[in-house]
């Protein structure tokens, strides 16, 4: 029968969503118990394992690679990937209504995907986010996961881009496996440093050989996950990506309108009736989303500290005008 050590290791391995560790963990018990006297319990054990593997094959292609609950990256690919599990949905972001109308396309897409892989077509799920910093393409990484369900990767650059010959494709290689293996949005952020022009002045021979990797990968990818590559700098990018993605988003700095739906947002929660937000527009022009997120928050927090439900129109034109400052 089981050891206390076996049942342990394996309630581990299914919190863990380890299935090879846990059916090896189950045979292993049903050969302590052959060995034990118990021989019906163990072929009927393995009986049980052998059914479940099979059916498990039988299933996966038609549903594709599923997320796993709680999946954490293990192993080597620990420093190479981090997982979260965004609640942001679209509704949460201020878009113009063509990229939100894209960004529903690509959900409805992914939704249906099985309906359209019948008539031969694939979904789009391989996206190229353009645009400055702080524009939301982050944040679209987020809301997509959320829409979907799904955990969101983000690729650590850092570790991935090494000096030493070879490794940084390796390492590339293993990014890619768990893309096949795990269902989610794999974001690639700042992705210039990996997809940077091969002919540029600065290129080295380690660097092409790691973009062409990259690009091989990217063309023999057909995992049921959605890949991003995000980039604030568009105009240091091999022109080799583009035609490996199925779409190529635009993000810019906010519209009147939408920066007034950010600043409105954001200060929902108190008394904004003294606010002149023709002034406060004026204030924010040339500023991110973000930055104009950020300057709304910093004007909220100071008005609580005052111990005030209203924020001061002054409050808010100092922070906008503290975090242009900063912008430039």
């Amino acid at each position: 029968m089981a050891t206390a050590d076996q049942v342990k290791a394996l309630i581990r391995s299914h919190a863990d969503g380890d299935d090879t560790r846990f059916y090896a963990i189950a045979m292993q018990v049903a050969a302590q118990a052959a060995r034990s006297g118990h021989g019906k319990f163990a072929q009927e054990l393995r009986e049980i394992v052998d059914q479940v593997k099979a059916r498990a094959k039988m299933v996966e292609p038609a549903r594709g690679p599923m997320p796993v609950p709680l999946v954490q990256p293990r192993g080597e690919l620990s420093g190479l990937l981090t997982v979260s599990y965004p609640k942001t949905r679209v509704v949460d972001m201020a878009l113009t209504e063509a990229l939100r109308s894209r960004l529903d396309r690509v959900i409805t897409e992914q939704r249906q995907r099985d309906r359209i892989r019948e008539h031969g077509f694939s979904p789009m799920r391989k996206l190229l986010l353009i645009g400055p910093p702080g524009t939301g393409k982050t944040m679209t990484a987020a809301a997509l996961a959320g829409e979907l369900g799904l955990p969101l990767f983000s690729i650590q650059l850092d570790g991935l881009i090494t000096k030493y010959m070879g490794e940084t494709a390796a390492k590339l290689r293993l990014v890619f496996d768990a893309i096949q293996s795990t269902r989610g949005v794999y974001l690639f952020d700042e992705f210039d440093a990996l997809g940077g022009e091969r002919g540029s002045k600065n290129d080295v021979g380690e660097i092409r050989r790691v973009l062409n990797s990259f690009l091989q990968f990217l063309e023999q990818e057909e995992s049921a996950g959605l890949v991003l590559g995000a980039t604030n700098h568009v105009g240091l990018l091999d022109r080799a990506l583009f035609r490996r993605f199925d779409a190529v988003l635009e993000y810019a700095l906010p519209t009147a309108d939408i920066a007034t739906s950010v600043m409105k947002a954001r200060l929902s929660l108190l008394d904004t009736a003294g606010i002149d937000w023709s002034r406060a527009l004026k204030a924010a022009e040339g500023l991110s989303h973000a930055e104009i997120a950020m300057a709304c928050e910093q004007a909220a927090k100071n008005a609580i500290l005052d111990h005030s439900t209203s924020v001061r129109d002054s409050e808010l034109a100092l922070a906008l005008d503290e975090r242009r400052q900063t912008h430039q």
